[in-house]
């Protein structure tokens, strides 16, 4: 699986955030839908928690594609 690198420059993304910045999924109402379903993962890890906090080198999956946060 290739990672998509987004870049931050505050201490974190919100997972929510990042999917949508990331265009993996639409809208934050998707995101919400797609988080809670378990359908992410966040360092390899079921997440269901929306705000999970995303620090540089955390990485998250969605429908077979990844993002890096870097």
């Amino acid at each position: 699986m290739e990672y998509e690198k987004i870049s931050i420059k505050e201490d974190f993304i919100r997972l929510d955030s990042a999917l949508k910045l990331a265009s993996l999924v639409a809208t934050g109402g998707h995101a919400k839908i797609v988080i809670q379903n378990g359908e992410v993962k966040v360092n390899g890890e079921v997440c269901t928690m929306r705000g999970k906090k995303l620090r540089k080198g955390d990485t998250a999956e969605f429908n077979n594609s990844g993002i890096i946060i870097e």
